[in-house]
């Protein structure tokens, strides 16, 4: 067997240097031992592979000038990690009160998460470029049997409703979205089923629905069946959130997806206030008296109010129905409204494909624009409506509205959860599985959301900023001594955010 150090490029822009085992012309062990940025790191990285490759024979050269010959002193390096990073996602950890579950190997597979979203067994790989302690891999997936059999995520989200509660008050309102996740298989079972997605995908998937607090600071994460109605998710997750956390007269905010007669009275018989988006297709009629009255005619900001029966016989209850206009948003929706037209008039014409475009009439052979539906488009644009049984004296409409505008920070946790903590695809197969890799991302998603708030910086940028900088443990005659990267500005601000 044959054995070498080379030095490999990084998606991040930086250099690892591995140890690589070759048995003929085949490579069977690679040994990563880190990565650097710029060269001095990187001299110390091989100086350590070259260790590995021969101990006790090969030293870090300190090119001390006290030597007679200048020669050098021998100085072995005993480690070398990211020692600012691993405190600053540790220091996050334990702020939530996480540290009370004793899992070691747990958080572990946490903050590698955050480092660099990857898999279980490569998430040993990122703690050893970062010189973090690491568990074996076996002692990896015993966590992830802990999860479930501890009920990890019961106890992480009491923890985040306590941290919540102490930073923003108690959790008297909430945001609930529901997302899918996709799963690299072809095959339905009892969890992962073809269902309704966003993204029109047609493999496999379970749906995730997400409550967080007005800050985005996410509360607790529920995992549902794949081809399972949105609608039919929020009433179980509220009362199961109301009943573990005690807590009374909650309103949840709520997209337009959640907007039916049956389900709003679910949440009302269940106690709860509700904001969510009203569709517009009703504006006509909730604001018939302003038509008359003005026509079309709105100013920025101004906010209507009006009432609409919703559901029919015994479901049949009055809803308070609040709009505004913004001129934002109106040029917005002329834009979109002049692409979707554009569209029709290519199909109308036979440029394109027949294809399903919202302001095109088929009747029968013939093909052309639908006034009628545009001419509506353009007399609402600019609007957007709320439904709530909060009545005016209770919450008057600006704060309904705004209530609302907060429902983005929903969608901004799921792009955390999707894009920076790659929560998908999903590997795993077993229900038990799939729920405890949620509960790893919903850990990583609350610290996420713990630094980028303190910091004010994405996380992306607190990584890259704060890996790099690396603390170096050399022997001296026997003495260890310490060496530190001297911290950048940007560095120097994010840890004086985080611990001011």
């Amino acid at each position: 067997m044959a054995s070498f150090v080379r030095k490999v490029p990084t998606a991040s822009g930086a250099r690892a240097v591995q140890v690589v085992h070759k048995q003929g012309r085949a490579i069977v062990g690679i040994e990563h031992i880190g990565s650097a940025h710029d060269e001095a790191r990187l001299a110390v990285l091989v100086e350590i592979a070259r260790q590995r490759l021969h101990p006790g024979q090969e030293s870090f050269d300190l090119a001390a000038g006290s030597s007679p010959a200048g020669a050098g002193v021998g100085a072995p390096i005993t480690s070398t990690r990211s020692r600012l990073l691993w405190d600053t996602l540790t220091s996050a950890y334990a702020a939530l009160g996480f540290e009370a579950l004793g899992d070691e190997a747990f958080r572990a597979m946490v903050l590698a998460r955050i480092i660099e979203p990857t898999s279980k067994a490569d998430s040993l790989r990122v703690l050893e470029e970062i010189g973090a302690p690491h568990p074996s891999l076996r002692t990896l997936f015993r966590a992830l049997q802990r999860c479930q059999e501890r009920e990890y995520r019961d106890r992480l989200a009491k923890a985040c409703v306590g941290y919540s509660s102490r930073n923003s008050g108690l959790a008297a309102m909430v945001m609930y979205d529901v997302t899918t996740l996709h799963f690299e298989a072809d095959d339905e079972d009892d969890l992962r089923r073809v269902g309704m997605s966003k993204e029109h995908r047609v493999d496999p998937q379970v749906q995730v629905g997400l409550l967080v607090d007005p800050s985005g600071f996410p509360l607790e994460l529920h995992l549902f069946e794949g081809n399972k109605a949105e609608t039919k998710t929020i009433v179980p997750v509220l009362q199961a959130f109301q009943e573990r956390h005690g807590i009374t007269d909650m309103v949840v905010v709520a997209d337009a997806g959640m907007l039916s007669a049956a389900n709003l009275n679910s949440l009302e018989d269940a106690g709860f206030s509700f904001i969510v988006g009203s569709r517009l297709v009703k504006a006509p009629y909730d604001l018939a008296d302003h038509f008359q009255r003005a026509g079309d005619a709105f100013t920025d900001g101004q906010i209507l109010e009006s009432a609409r029966v919703m559901g029919t016989g015994k479901t049949a209850r009055q809803r308070r129905i609040v709009y505004q206009y913004s001129f934002k948003r109106n040029k917005r929706d002329d834009r979109n409204i002049n692409l979707m037209i554009a569209k029709a008039e290519r199909i109308a014409a036979g440029k394109v494909p027949m294809a399903k475009a919202r302001f095109l009439k088929v009747t029968g052979a013939t093909k052309e624009l639908d006034q009628a539906t545009i001419d509506r488009a353009r007399q609402l644009a600019g609007l957007k409506g709320y439904v709530t049984n909060l009545t005016l004296e209770q919450l008057p409409g600006n704060a309904v509205i705004s209530a609302y505008h907060d429902l983005w920070q929903v969608e901004a946790s799921f792009r955390m959860t999707k894009h920076d903590l790659r929560a998908r695809p999903v590997f795993h197969h077993q229900r038990e599985a799939i729920e405890a890799h949620l509960t790893v991302v919903f850990a990583a998603l609350a610290i996420t959301r713990y630094l980028t708030a303190a910091s004010g910086l994405s996380l992306k940028k607190i990584i890259h900023t704060l890996k790099p900088l690396r603390t170096i443990t050399i022997n001296i005659s026997g003495h260890e001594l310490i060496a530190e990267d001297p911290l950048t500005p940007q560095a120097r601000e994010i840890l004086d955010a985080l611990t001011g």
